[in-house]
């Protein structure tokens, strides 16, 4: 039996997922978390075969939580389920240490079989964006800017996007506000941009909104 823990901040996705897997017989879902924090009390005070993740949940989340589970049960299989199509998100998670990542919009069947595999000890990623990957690996001189990005810089990145404000950015990733400000000055050299209006609009042409 695998025994589940599913971590995310979407209520009725999870019970979407409870009632989906409750339908097999070696899935059973004994863990349940709406944001990180609870993610890690629930791990440390119960045994697991996999830990079925969001990347994008308020305050501890990305590849920084991917990172603390890691370091406190270094053998539990981690599945990403998110709702980013983006090369980088993916690439940020499986370095972190997740041993999956896969796209909510993908088939139930794609999912049960990723839970399968990584529970098993195998590795599983969505087969659109291995091939993204794969280019870019193949091909590094043609990556884009937000390639070059560390997973908190893209995190960041992605916030401003979004419309939120240094303030707000701060009081989600628990960070001050000097700290989310050298953050988003780096993003900008990084990127050669300018301002939160040329982040917009670069996020818009290559689809990371």
């Amino acid at each position: 039996m695998i025994r589940l823990l599913l971590a995310d901040d979407h209520a009725i996705l999870r019970k979407g997922l409870k009632q989906l897997l409750a339908l097999e017989t070696d899935i059973e879902v004994t863990g349940e978390a709406s944001n990180g924090v609870e993610a890690l009390h629930l791990m440390c005070d119960q045994e697991f075969e996999l830990m079925l993740l969001d990347m994008t949940m308020e305050g501890l989340n990305g590849a920084e939580l991917i990172m603390r589970i890691r370091a406190t049960k270094p053998a539990l299989p981690i599945l990403v389920l998110s709702m980013h199509k983006i090369p980088q998100m993916a690439i940020h998670a499986l370095r972190a240490g997740a041993n999956g990542y896969l796209t909510k919009d993908s088939e139930p069947e794609v999912l049960l079989s990723a839970i399968r595999k990584v529970a098993g000890g195998g590795r599983f990623i969505d087969s659109v964006l291995a091939e993204e990957i794969a280019y870019y690996t193949t091909f590094p001189d043609r990556q884009q800017p937000h390639f070059n990005l560390s997973g908190r810089e893209f995190e960041v990145f992605r916030l401003l996007v979004a419309g939120s404000n240094i303030n707000e950015i701060a009081e989600q990733l628990h960070l001050s506000n000097k700290t989310v400000s050298t953050y988003k000055l780096r993003v900008m050299e990084k990127m050669n941009l300018h301002s939160t209006s040329d982040l917009v609009r670069y996020a818009v042409q290559h689809e990371l909104e």
